[in-house]
């Protein structure tokens, strides 16, 4: 048995959730090198100004463009399915809904942002983009939206994911991309990496600085981000919008809703939209599920720190293991970040949300379980959600309370089967990342503030 909740083409969201409306304290502004606000303008040069205003944005509601709802409707909307038989194998009171965003081109939950950014760089006259990626699921979608709208475009892929999934990189070339390992020899942040590090596996930190020294020393070329920013997060709430929409088909409300989170943008797409109805009153957890290898809400420091791990980027508040953290190379690559988005942090900070880490091998496990009941394969990084989905579902189990538990399915793991190879051949290993070492990276942080 399994229930199926589909929408119409119809049912595409027309704006996307802006969460600064609904929250109880304005975000920390971004600040400069000399430790002071920045203003719009500081960002003109690698941004287009459509997407600058939707990062600074406190309206609720924000318009969505006709040709990006057109684009979206290749995959969109999305289903949401019930887990009856993963229910049933955990003998859980507790209902399970998922949203599965692998239908998408790229199999992930990206490409949703993706077109987007790529439809305002078209319309600011923008012909070329530079971009980083992890496990590739980002770059794979820029690169797919790229094509769409005509734009070039250039990927750092972190090395250590560049050659643990070849085939990703294969999408990325399909598409038109141009993708490169990550640190590199053709921007000064590789180089200065390499000379201090000629075996380093890369990191997002790393990919990032690489990608906007880019974009901001070649004329016509902008950047693009996968995650974190504001308007990123925002561009994702179209997940979380058609889910309440597929809930209330069936007459059902979740009591609690799991992402997993790296950068933040899974998370938030899937958890914002129901952040208004918690703000008016609702009951209804929030729970960002993170790697322990890389413990940035559960263990990180909230703090001003740069995005990337060269300094290039504006100082962000957020929760951070220090712009210069070098994470180990587990296969969840899209959760190898040292920082986390500033909105996500900040609403942690505040306890409106939770955060959980867990463990590689536990989340893989979780990951066989949920394929050998549901039929999909999901990525290392939806597995760390799934992970917290089934203890959460036993923990209902042991309280004998029916609770309704929605997470987000950010992907298929198509492309990860070598990441499952090693699993059951035991070659994955935990990692808790030591406290020392955190620390050491910490006394890095900018003096600000």
């Amino acid at each position: 048995m399994q229930t199926k909740i589909i929408l119409e083409e119809s049912d595409i969201p027309t704006h996307w959730y802006n969460v600064v409306a609904d929250m109880p304290n304005p975000p920390p502004p971004p600040l400069g090198p000399d430790g002071q606000p920045i203003g719009p303008e500081a960002l003109a040069p690698i941004f287009p100004m459509a997407l600058i205003e939707q990062e600074v944005s406190a309206e609720r509601w924000l318009p969505i463009p006709e040709r990006v709802r057109e684009a979206l409707q290749l995959w969109r909307p999305s289903p949401l399915y019930r887990a009856h038989r993963l229910e049933q194998m955990l003998g859980t009171p507790a209902k399970i809904y998922y949203k599965y965003e692998g239908v998408s081109p790229a199999g992930s939950h990206k490409p949703n942002t993706a077109v987007a950014q790529a439809y305002y760089n078209h319309e600011a006259g923008i012909r070329r983009l530079a971009t980083e990626t992890g496990a590739g699921q980002w770059g794979s979608s820029l690169a797919f939206a790229g094509q769409m709208f005509g734009l070039d475009v250039r990927v750092y892929m972190v090395k250590v994911s560049y050659e643990q999934k070849p085939f990703r990189r294969s999408m990325m070339e399909t598409w038109g991309a141009e993708v490169l390992a990550s640190p590199s020899n053709l921007t000064e942040s590789g180089r200065k990496i390499l000379a201090e590090d000629p075996d380093s596996q890369g990191s997002l930190g790393i990919a990032i600085s690489e990608a906007v020294e880019e974009a901001a020393t070649h004329e016509g070329t902008n950047y693009a981000l996968g995650s974190v920013l504001n308007h990123v997060c925002h561009h994702q709430t179209v997940i979380g919008q058609e889910a309440k929409k597929q809930l209330e088909r069936v007459g059902d409300y979740p009591d609690m809703i799991i992402g997993c989170c790296g950068g933040g943008s899974n998370f938030a797409g899937i958890a914002f939209p129901f952040l208004a109805d918690k703000a008016a009153g609702r009951e209804v957890r929030l729970i960002a599920a993170e790697p322990a290898s890389c413990p940035t809400l559960t263990r990180g420091h909230y703090a001003y720190d740069f995005g990337d791990n060269a300094g290039l980027t504006p100082l962000m508040k957020m929760f951070t293991l220090g712009h210069d953290f070098m994470p180990p190379g587990i296969h969840a690559g899209g959760l190898r970040y040292h920082g986390d988005s500033p909105l996500v942090s900040q609403l942690c900070k505040e306890g409106i949300i939770e955060a959980v880490a867990v463990s590689q091998l536990a989340t893989f496990e979780a990951g066989v379980q949920f394929a050998r009941t549901e039929g999909i394969i999901p990525a290392p990084e939806s597995c760390h959600a799934i992970r917290t989905v089934v203890d959460e579902a036993l923990a209902c189990k042991e309280r004998g309370e029916g609770q309704t538990i929605l997470f987000n399915l950010s992907g298929h793991g198509h492309f990860d089967m070598a990441a499952y190879d090693s699993y059951f051949s035991g070659k994955l290993e935990d990692f808790e990342y030591p406290q020392e070492a955190i620390a050491a990276s910490l006394q890095h942080l900018p003096k600000v503030g």
